[in-house]
């Protein structure tokens, strides 16, 4: 990894670190809320993935995992643990200008699956609170300037309600839980300091797609409301042997049936209903401008034609992600400001709407379907106004 990126994610993390400590939520963690914010001790940072159990299956072509015990670090006490036939569509109206639309309502919204209109269940104007897994690429290099990288970005959490929860997860080689889902800004600035980010220092690896996957998993499984992961990477996976093939995306015929894939990725995603934030610390290619990614919206992005027009393939992949989950990616030298893409991910976060339905086809057959949200003619919003949210959803064999 580059000295960019090091300086960025540090730069990130002292931006975390000075947020006020505010009180626990009452369903999660009561112990930890009872008590001043200094006599409170952080958990043990816990890897990602050990113990977990992956098996494909021969029909649907799904990787299931199981991990024992999964869920108990991340989850409240009142936090719902299954997965229910109720999809949620998180959304998101910005003006022109880039302000958030706020203040629209359930009678504003068509929502179709498959092109067949749905009846919306529910709605949420962001009214509950939100759970965002900040995911951290590390590597050593990062640790060579530690002393200069402290101190810049002061965005998301100023932008964020108090009672949102946030996890935080580092990794290089392995994913290390450094925080479980928490509203405690005091725990927060916390694992943010902490030594055991360096736990990865040892290690020259860089395995983004399987830390997003195990992220998803043990942190997200049945968590219920919003949920956000906000990913800081310069993209340069080590884990899944990607190439400009695009079947290198699947699971490679022959490879052990618990291998991961990057479809195993987007399902996984796909199924949980998570909203992604990718930050890359990288240059946007030349290429790869807004109109490009409208227009290929429907179809891979890591082709032969894109290779000519001089797009790295591990760009490529992000974009790849984000396309497929409805995510969003950010290029930091782009905007120039970390600040400001915080920023833009938290006012984003603060003003989703979540559409729930029970799907007209029920949810016996597995696989991806499609989505499309629209606004009504009587829905009050400045002309030229844009529509975000995610194309389609997964339907696990496994739910």
């Amino acid at each position: 990894m580059s000295r960019t990126i090091a300086s960025v994610v540090f730069s990130a993390l002292a931006a975390l670190t000075t947020f006020q400590a505010d009180s626990a939520n009452a369903g999660a963690q009561p112990s930890q809320a009872a008590s001043p914010a200094k006599s409170q001790k952080l958990p043990r940072p816990q890897p990602l993935g050990r113990g977990a159990l992956f098996e494909r299956d021969p029909i649907s072509g799904e990787l299931h995992a199981s991990v024992e015990g999964a869920g108990e670090s991340s989850a409240g006490a009142g936090t719902i643990r299954s997965r229910v036939t109720l999809v949620q569509v998180a959304c998101t109206v910005a003006a022109p200008d880039g302000t958030q639309v706020r203040g629209l309502t359930q009678e504003n919204f068509h929502l179709y699956e498959d092109g067949v209109p749905q009846e919306i269940a529910s709605f949420d104007a962001s009214a509950t609170p939100a759970s965002i897994a900040l995911i951290l690429d590390a590597s050593p290099s990062i640790f060579r300037e530690l002393a200069e990288m402290r101190g810049a970005a002061r965005a998301l959490a100023t932008n964020l309600s108090p009672a949102d929860e946030i996890a935080v997860v580092s990794f290089s080689a392995e994913a290390h839980l450094l925080l479980p889902f928490s509203t405690n800004r005091g725990l927060l600035n916390r694992a943010l300091a902490s030594k055991n980010l360096a736990r990865v220092e040892d290690s020259s690896e860089s395995k983004i797609y399987q830390s997003v996957f195990l992220t998803a998993r043990e942190l997200f499984w049945g968590r219920t409301g919003r949920k956000a992961i906000v990913l800081l990477t310069d993209g340069q996976d080590s884990g899944l042997g990607l190439t400009w093939d695009a079947a290198s995306a699947q699971p490679l015929p022959g490879a052990a049936a618990s291998r991961l894939a990057f479809d195993d990725v987007a399902r996984e995603l796909g199924a949980d209903g998570i909203a992604l934030f990718i930050v890359s610390t990288e240059n946007r290619p030349r290429a790869m401008t807004t109109a490009w990614l409208e227009a290929h919206q429907g179809q891979m992005l890591v082709t032969p034609q894109a290779r000519k027009q001089d797009m790295p393939h591990y760009t490529l992949y992000l974009a790849e992600l984000a396309r497929r989950v409805g995510g969003q990616l950010y290029f930091l030298r782009e905007i120039g400001n970390l600040n400001e893409i915080y920023r833009r991910i938290a006012l984003a976060i603060s003003a989703q709407y979540t559409l729930g339905y029970y799907p007209s086809a029920g949810t016996a057959r597995p696989g991806w379907r499609s989505l499309r949200v629209e606004l009504t003619s009587g829905a009050q919003v400045p002309p030229g106004s844009r529509l975000t949210h995610r194309g389609s959803y997964y339907i696990s064999a496994f739910q």
